[in-house]
C-alpha cells in the first residue's frame, strides 16, 4: 500500500485531502508544518509527500531537499496557487516530481500519484522493475482510470446530445486522430475518454495533458521524457507523455496553447511516429493515438500565424463539437443528478436531490461555465446542505436569482427575424415543429415566415 504525507497549513484543506484518499486506499498521514513533516519522514519512510510550496515555518522547495537527503526514493508533489508557478519549475529542477496547480480535480491527483507511485516502485533498491513491466503497470492503472472517469460520461436525451454521440461512436472504432471543439467546461476530456473506451486501444493507457499547464521551460521534458544528467535537477530518468501513452490514447487538452516550438517538435513527433528523449541520441518508436481539444479558432490561429497549419491538419483529421450546456437543456438534470451521485460518494453524505424551487433556478440559469461550473455548484452544494435535498437558499444568487428569458416571436419581431428562425433550423436539423419550439411560436406561423423569407428545405 502506498503510503502517503501530506503536508498542508489548511487544516481544513489537508483532512479533506486525507479522507479522500484514504478512500481511495492510500495510507495517509498529515503535518500542518515543515518541522512536523521533518520529524515524521526522519523516523518514518514515506513513499509520496504531498507539500504545500509555502508553509508556517519553511518553503515546500526547502523540505524537498530535506526529504531527498533522507530518501532519494521518496517521490515529492508539490502543490501550489497559480502566482508561485516559479517556485513550483524550481522545485521540479530540483528532484520534485511534479507539481499540482490548486485547485485540482480528484482525477488530477490520483493521476499524478500514480505516475508517482510506478516511479517510485522502479526506483526502490528492494524491487527490480523492468521497463516492459512498469509499462504494463501503468496501462493497466489507466485503464483503470478511464473507465472511472467514464462513468462520469452521461451520454443525454437532447438532439445535440445525440448527435454529438452519433459522432463519438462513428470515430472512435477508427485511428484517426480527432479535434474536440467546444467551451470551457463543456466536458472535452469525458468526450476523448469514451472515444478511447469504444475504440480498439480500450485497456490500453489514455494519457491526459493540460497543455496549458505546462511551464515552456520544461515543456519538451514533459512531452518526450529524459534521461538522468541531461539538465540540472534531471536526478531520474523521466518518462514523457508519449512513452507513456505508447499502444494507447494520448489527449491533448487545450492544444491551442502551445508554443510554436513545441508545436514543430509535437509535429515531427506525429509524422515520424519516434521520439528522442532530452539529452538522449536514441530514438523510441511509439505507437499512440491523438486526441486533441481546443476552446478557441485554431483556424483563425492559423490565419494569424500563432499555430501551424500542417498540425493543425494532422490533428484535425475528423473533428467532433461539443455543445455548451445552454443546448442541451434537456440534459440538465441528469448531468446534475450524476454530479449529485457522485459528490455523495466524495464527501461521504446522503443528499437525495433538490426542492421544487431549486430545480427552478437550475433550470433558468444560463450556465456560462457549462458543465464544469454546474459540477462545482452542486459539490458545493452537497457539501453545505444539512437536509437531505438542496434548498434554494444553499445556491450561490446569481443561480437562486435567475430567471428564464424566452425570445418569443413578440420580443424577437423588431430583431433579424430571418437570421433567428435560420439559426433555429440549423438547430433542429431542419426540423420545422422543433424550430417552432424553440421560437415559440406556432408552426404556422414559422411557415408564413418561411414563405415571407423564402426559406425553402
Amino acid at each position: 500500500m502506498t503510503k502517503i504525507l501530506i503536508v498542508e497549513d489548511d487544516v481544513a484543506f489537508c483532512t479533506m485531502l486525507k479522507t479522500f484518499l484514504k478512500k481511495k486506499g492510500f495510507e495517509t498521514e498529515t503535518a500542518f508544518s515543515g518541522k512536523e513533516a521533518s520529524t515524521k519522514f526522519e523516523k518514518t519512510y514515506f513513499d509520496l509527500v504531498l507539500t504545500d510550496v509555502r508553509l508556517p515555518d519553511k518553503d515546500g522547495i526547502t523540505l524537498l531537499e530535506e526529504i531527498k537527503r533522507v530518501n532519494k526514493n521518496t517521490q515529492v508533489i508539490i502543490m501550489t496557487g497559480y502566482a508561485e508557478i516559479n517556485m513550483a519549475v524550481d522545485a521540479i529542477k530540483k528532484g520534485a516530481f511534479d507539481y499540482l496547480s490548486k485547485p485540482f480535480n480528484p482525477d488530477e491527483i490520483l493521476q499524478v500519484i500514480d505516475k508517482a507511485s510506478k516511479v517510485e516502485k522502479t526506483n526502490a533498491p528492494q524491487e527490480t522493475t523492468s521497463k516492459t513491466g512498469t509499462v504494463a503497470a501503468k496501462s493497466a492503472s489507466k485503464k483503470g482510470k478511464s473507465k472511472e472517469e467514464n462513468k462520469g460520461f452521461v451520454k443525454g436525451v437532447s438532439d445535440a446530445s445525440k448527435k454529438l454521440n452519433e459522432y463519438i461512436a462513428l470515430v472512435a472504432p477508427t485511428q484517426m486522430s480527432v479535434l474536440i471543439i467546444g467551451d470551457s467546461g463543456t466536458g472535452k476530456e469525458y468526450v476523448a475518454s469514451s472515444i478511447h473506451e469504444m475504440s480498439k486501444r480500450a485497456g490500453k493507457p489514455f494519457i491526459a495533458v493540460d497543455c496549458g499547464a505546462i511551464p515552456k521551460e520544461i515543456a519538451s521534458s514533459e512531452f518526450f521524457g529524459h534521461i538522468k544528467g541531461s539538465f540540472t535537477g534531471a536526478v531520474n530518468d523521466k518518462t514523457g507523455h508519449f512513452e507513456a501513452a505508447n499502444s494507447g490514447t494520448l489527449f491533448l487538452d487545450e492544444i491551442g496553447n502551445l508554443t510554436y516550438e513545441l508545436q514543430v517538435q509535437l509535429l515531427r513527433a506525429l509524422q515520424e511516429r519516434k521520439i528522442k528523449p532530452v539529452g538522449s541520441n536514441k530514438e523510441i518508436e511509439v505507437d499512440i493515438r491523438v486526441i486533441a481539444a481546443t476552446n478557441e479558432d485554431l483556424s483563425a490561429a492559423v490565419k494569424n500565424g500563432d499555430f501551424r497549419e500542417d498540425l493543425f491538419h494532422r490533428l484535425n483529421e475528423f473533428s467532433v463539437k461539443v455543445p455548451p450546456l445552454k443546448d442541451r437543456k434537456e440534459d440538465l438534470m441528469l448531468f446534475a443528478n450524476n454530479f449529485l451521485n457522485e459528490s455523495n460518494r466524495d464527501l461521504d453524505k446522503n443528499v437525495v436531490g433538490f426542492t421544487d424551487a431549486a430545480l427552478v433556478a437550475l433550470k433558468n440559469y444560463d450556465w456560462p461555465g457549462n458543465l464544469r461550473e454546474l459540477k462545482n455548484i452542486v459539490k458545493r452544494s452537497v457539501l453545505l446542505t444539512s437536509k437531505e435535498v438542496i434548498p434554494l437558499e444553499i445556491l450561490p444568487n446569481d443561480i437562486a436569482n435567475a430567471t428564464v428569458v424566452k425570445k418569443s416571436y413578440g420580443l424577437f419581431k423588431n430583431e433579424n427575424e430571418q437570421e433567428l428562425i435560420l439559426d433555429a433550423l440549423e438547430k433542429t436539423n431542419g426540423n420545422k415543429a422543433k424550430a417552432a419550439r424553440m421560437l415559440d411560436i406556432d408552426r404556422k406561423t414559422l411557415y408564413n415566415k418561411l414563405k415571407q423569407y423564402d426559406i425553402s428545405l
